[in-house]
């Protein structure tokens, strides 16, 4: 009988092995949790014993080689842990270069922990299977990693709302199954490469609040995914690229906070896009008289700029208009009448040369 228990203690003992992570990956995620200091909810607690595949907060192994697949450890969770405590996470420390080991690690998540600090470690570029980069919401310095552009297979790059600087790499464009760029809310400066049109997959380019320069790319046009580009609160200077309004399924348009001269190109008035937002600019010229039944807009703002005129009477054949600001230009003339533009409040139409008519003064 003892033999028998010693042989089942021994298959379960190998069966175990065979289906826990290699010592190797234990041995890396040991060394990256050793860089951080998570002193509030205990989520590192569930990090012992021998198997990381199982049981270890935040971490995934793929079913069949037992290699360490996923890291997702998130600030700001609906996680009973997190509810349990009633509050968010907090984490200091660094991110090691121990994660590099990880060599079948697809995605990276150190999300929303506010305090972590240092840079992003280069040597990530050199994680093949990499689909996912998520390092929202901390105090990472530094640049983005210069060979970025090896991730072949990298599908979402989230670096938003931390202290990153340097220039945008000029490998960036060669991720060519990128989905969703996001680097709000960092120091990053520098022009934007030229051939960023070749992101064919983009679906979302978010690089507001940045110090990023010079023109916007024409190439932009050729991303025929793209649904929402936000350049806001850059120094983005020269013209807005009329071939933006020719883009199928772009529907946001954010450029405001910028030093963007020239003037509105028509095809932005009759386009897909339903949220336009180039105000606090330098444009000039005449609001195009260009709308039509396509124009549907949630949202156009065109104030703080040096438009003169008047507003386009073909603006009455816009399909919907919800919130219209036009104010703190050089405009003149009759605002048109009807019901697009009933619920609209005289602070849309304040600060112009000349602009009269409900729900200004009326006009003499």
């Amino acid at each position: 009988m003892g033999s028998f228990m010693y042989i089942t203690i021994l298959l379960f003992s190998i069966i175990s092995a065979v289906h826990s992570c290699p010592p190797s990956d234990r041995a890396a995620l040991l060394a990256f949790r050793a860089a951080l200091n998570e002193p509030h909810l205990g989520i590192f607690n569930s990090w012992k014993g021998y198997d990381c595949c199982h049981g270890w907060y935040g971490v995934s192994c793929d079913p069949i080689t037992h290699r360490v697949a996923d890291i997702n450890l998130r600030g700001e969770s609906e996680d009973p842990l997190f509810e349990k405590a009633h509050r968010t996470g907090y984490m200091t420390g660094t991110i090691s270069t121990a994660i590099c080991k990880l060599e079948r690690l697809s995605s990276l998540t150190i999300a929303d922990w506010k305090g972590i600090t240092g840079t992003i470690p280069s040597c990530i570029t050199s994680l093949p299977f990499l689909r996912i980069i998520d390092l929202v919401g901390n105090k990472l310095t530094g640049p983005i990693p210069s060979q970025i552009g090896r991730l072949s297979r990298l599908t979402v790059l989230n670096v938003a709302e931390n202290n990153l600087s340097g220039y945008i790499p000029r490998s960036l464009t060669n991720l060519s199954s990128l989905m969703h760029l996001d680097i709000r809310n960092n120091s990053i400066y520098g022009t934007l490469p030229t051939n960023f049109g070749k992101l064919r997959m983009l679906s979302r380019a978010l690089l507001s609040r940045n110090r990023l320069s010079g023109r916007i790319p024409y190439s932009i046009s050729y991303i025929y995914r793209l649904s929402d580009l936000d350049l806001s609160l850059n120094r983005f200077s020269g013209s807005i690229p009329p071939s933006l309004g020719n883009m199928h399924v772009l529907a946001t348009l954010n450029l405001d906070g910028n030093n963007i001269s020239g003037t509105i190109p028509p095809s932005l008035m009759n386009s897909r896009i339903n949220i336009l937002n180039l105000s606090k600019n330098a444009i000039e010229g005449y609001i195009p008289d260009s709308f039509d039944e396509r124009s549907y807009f949630m949202v156009m703002d065109l104030s703080y700029n040096k438009l003169k005129g008047g507003i386009p009477k073909s603006i009455s054949s816009a399909t919907f208009v919800g919130h219209l600001d036009v104010s703190h230009n050089h405009l003149c003339g009759q605002i048109p009448a009807g019901p697009l533009f009933d619920h609209l409040e005289a602070s849309s139409f304040t600060y112009n040369d000349c602009l009269c008519g409900k729900p200004l003064k009326p006009c003499h």
